[in-house]
């Protein structure tokens, strides 16, 4: 089976029905689709940030934006305050992407 690079199917999480361990964090059915479709170096890269180097963050957003084949990974503190930037040299994603993390729960924006 060939990973949905452009999540096609990513509009169906409104909620979660149960979490999934990754790297110490919980993170919600929707995130799970995300890393099963090719998504999961950018999950484990922003959970060990969000783990280690950000651990006392009560609330952050992760954004993923891709253009032209190249990835930018942002966390902020969900009021624009960039606390970390991951640059990507070459991805196959195809989908831009918002995450909220909160009581060490990763979730998609339409999760939260």
């Amino acid at each position: 089976m060939k990973d949905d690079l452009e999540l096609l199917n990513i509009d169906q999480f409104t909620g979660t029905e149960g979490y999934h361990n990754v790297l110490g964090a919980n993170v919600t059915d929707g995130v799970a689709y995300i890393i099963n479709n090719g998504y999961s170096w950018f999950v484990t890269d922003m959970l060990a940030v969000l783990r280690i180097k950000l651990k006392g963050e009560d609330f952050c957003t992760v954004k993923l934006k891709i253009k032209d084949h190249k990835a930018v990974a942002t966390i902020d503190d969900g009021n624009g305050k960039v606390l970390y930037t991951q640059k990507y040299d070459y991805t196959d994603a195809k989908v831009d992407l918002t995450l909220f993390y909160t009581n060490n729960v990763l979730m998609l924006s339409g999760e939260y």
